[in-house]
């Protein structure tokens, strides 16, 4: 007898009109066991989602399963009513969404939404509900339970939020639990706190996790088993180890080519071409088959058959054709080198000279808007960009990253400080001098979608900046000019008259880097541009961004919280923390040689791939500070696991690791006199 939590057995899914149905989910079986953590991989608009919905049968209006066989605790979920269904949901089986803002009720305090899963599934009312809920807050370790019981969700962090997603999916004892991508929009301390908490709380419980993700990190780090999953089929089924040691269908050999590294700094990366198909029309051969380098006549005839050794399981014609399967491991013709600039170029004066930069927000309170505080979002940054040069600014979200791309571009105003670019103190210029520089820097933005005028067509989002800084003489230039702009970002010309949702995440990306290069940059800040996109079309960007440096010789200040991003495309680091840079140097000797406890911690939370390798995560107490009310002393030392009582009086002073390599730190300092405040 199979001792699966839940089996599925050729589940389909259509969406929209009977006549030309969107195939979300076409035929995948698979099955869950006790205690087992089961991961479904893939690219965006493969169906991964729609899956987990169907089996909570949650679809939207337009969505209805066509076929299959669900069975949970011996009953097929797809006969029951929606009143059994009822006492499925949050009680046998939950889900945790990817956004848990938008799936809290943002009316209700924490305590009220916790405790209606507590009555609607086990009866609780009263006193007995109450203490159930700070159990349960406690079980997911948020601090202070009695007090955060009665907040609502706009008090907490982002991290704090998924916690109490996880709480209220807790609240009904399931068995099973759906997790949709919970780590998506989390800094790497934080995801690292969530996934350790769902393995507790996995472990105690005995609960499956049916995990869906596109990060192979968080798949290293967490799953028993994996499945991948292309064009709503599954390709591949594999255990962990056997999945990360040789992965097998030619989809998941491409994702792992286009994953970022360091090893990879000299070469563009692997990029799937082409786009995941249409669900719309059927299939006649491989779905795969059009992307595939080792598509053979047969893959665009018939569809491939399973192919099964064991628990792996692959969708493949190749493994039908034994001869074929050596072509899987030859080297693949995946790259060209990436050019640099020499070294007279790369030790030039800085383009950009940031020093002591302050951004800070007034608090006001009463009825005369009287300010009674600050909020410290950036409090005394130094950093410089050379031409040519990349630095990446990382950090846990809230310690003003964002804050200081936009005050370097002027957006926001700075309080204090210099901001020297090429040549000339941005901070004196008035408005009217600062337009007729902007053609000089522009600025990414991580959601391309909300940065553009959705009524507006893409040759005329593109052309915008141009027409404000007067580039181009007549409209005809100016068309040419986007036309032109747009191929070199790998975008039709015929796309001028097309508006922002005809297009893909990864394709409105570029229309952004098309609009940002149309008037000729020196600079660029990109705003965690690549952090809402799967990884072969984070390759893609990645590797355009790389060119278009080569050729025109553009700056970037890269701001991210993804390493293995930084480990590819930075030449130098800046670490961040409470509105204060605490260590920066080139990328190789901050990543392989961290010296402050911080940016210790943040790299020992990054998930591996090797699903072997024993690390140890540096679990920091607490979230990130308010910047309205700073600690004294060093900002890291109530979190901080090397904290000395020095480290509570004041700031340290910049100490130099060597001729690159800098740190904020009390551990390097601690015998030498130090004045209150920052010394560069």
């Amino acid at each position: 007898m199979s001792d699966a939590f839940i089996t599925v057995s050729d589940l389909s899914t259509h969406l929209g009109s009977d006549t030309r149905p969107i195939r979300a989910v076409d035929g995948i079986s698979f099955e869950i066991k006790k205690g087992e953590t089961f991961a479904l991989l893939g690219e965006s608009g493969c169906g991964k989602s729609m899956t987990a919905l169907s089996l909570m049968r949650l679809l939207p209006v337009s969505g209805r399963i066509m076929s299959g066989e669900v069975r949970f605790r011996s009953q097929d979920l797809l006969k029951l009513s929606e009143a059994e269904m009822r006492g499925v949901r949050g009680g046998g089986m939950t889900m945790i969404f990817q956004e848990p803002m938008t799936s809290l009720n943002p009316v209700l305090t924490i305590g009220e939404q916790i405790s209606e899963a507590l009555r609607v599934h086990l009866g609780e009312t009263g006193t007995t509900a109450r203490e159930h809920v700070l159990d349960l807050l406690d079980a997911v370790r948020i601090p202070d339970p009695g007090k955060r019981i009665h907040e609502y969700p706009h008090q907490l962090s982002g991290g704090m939020k998924q916690r109490v997603m996880i709480a209220i999916a807790l609240a009904g004892q399931p068995d099973l639990l759906i997790a949709d991508e919970p780590t998506t929009a989390l800094d790497v301390t934080i995801q690292a706190q969530v996934l350790d908490l769902m393995q507790q709380l996995q472990q105690q419980r005995g609960m499956a996790i049916f995990l869906i993700t596109h990060d192979l990190g968080v798949v290293a780090e967490m799953a028993d088993h994996i499945a991948v999953m292309y064009a709503g089929q599954i390709v591949e089924q594999a255990e962990r180890e056997t999945f990360f040691s040789n992965p097998s269908h030619p989809y998941s050999r491409k994702l792992f080519e286009s994953l970022p590294t360091m090893a990879k700094r000299d070469q563009a990366l692997y990029v799937i071409k082409g786009f995941v198909p249409s669900l719309q029309g059927r299939f006649e051969g491989c779905r795969f088959a059009p992307r595939c380098d080792h598509a053979m006549t047969v893959c665009h005839e018939r569809p491939p058959t399973w192919h099964v050794a064991g628990r792996r399981q692959v969708l493949c014609h190749l493994y039908t054709r034994g001869e074929d399967v050596t072509r899987l491991n030859e080297p693949p013709i995946t790259s060209t080198p990436v050019g640099c600039f020499s070294q007279t170029e790369r030790e030039s004066e800085p383009l950009l000279q940031v020093r002591a930069l302050q951004v800070h927000f007034p608090i006001e309170a009463g009825l005369f808007k009287r300010t009674v505080g600050h909020v410290r979002a950036v409090d005394g940054v130094d950093m410089a960009i050379r031409n040519g040069r990349t630095l990446a600014l990382v950090g846990e979200s809230g310690c003003g990253k964002t804050t200081v791309g936009k005050s370097i571009l002027q957006l926001i105003r700075p309080t204090g400080g210099s901001v020297r670019f090429d040549g000339a103190e941005l901070t004196r210029l008035s408005h009217s001098e600062l337009r007729r520089r902007r053609s000089d820097f522009q600025i990414i933005f991580q959601d391309p979608y909300s940065s553009m005028n959705p009524r507006m067509l893409v040759g005329d989002i593109v052309a915008e900046g141009m027409k404000v800084q007067s580039a181009g003489d007549t409209a005809d230039k100016r068309r040419e000019r986007v036309e032109r702009q747009l191929q070199r970002v790998g975008i039709s010309a015929r796309s001028v008259a097309r508006y922002p949702h005809e297009f893909s995440g990864g394709q409105r990306q570029r229309i952004s880097i098309a609009r940002a290069l149309a008037v000729e940059p020196k600079l660029i800040i990109c705003d965690e541009p690549t952090s809402a996109l799967d990884v072969s079309v984070q390759a893609q960007i990645l590797n355009l961004l790389q060119e278009l440096q080569k050729e025109f010789g553009i700056s970037y200040l890269f701001i991210t919280h993804n390493m293995s991003v930084v480990s590819y495309i930075a030449d130098e680091i800046a670490i961040m923390y409470l509105g204060r840079i605490v260590e920066r140097g080139t990328v190789r000797d901050v990543l392989r040689s961290p010296q402050h406890p911080y940016t210790q911690a943040l790299l020992s939370a990054v998930p591996t791939l090797d699903p072997e390798a024993q690390r140890e995560v540096i679990r920091l107490q607490g979230d990130i500070p308010s910047p309205s009310n700073p600690p004294t002393g060093c900002y890291f030392h109530p979190r901080c696991p090397k904290s000395m009582d020095i480290c509570r009086q004041r700031y340290p002073r910049r100490s130099p690791v060597n001729e690159h390599h800098y740190v904020d730190c009390h551990l390097y300092t601690v015998d030498e006199p130090n004045p209150v405040g920052i010394k560069s």
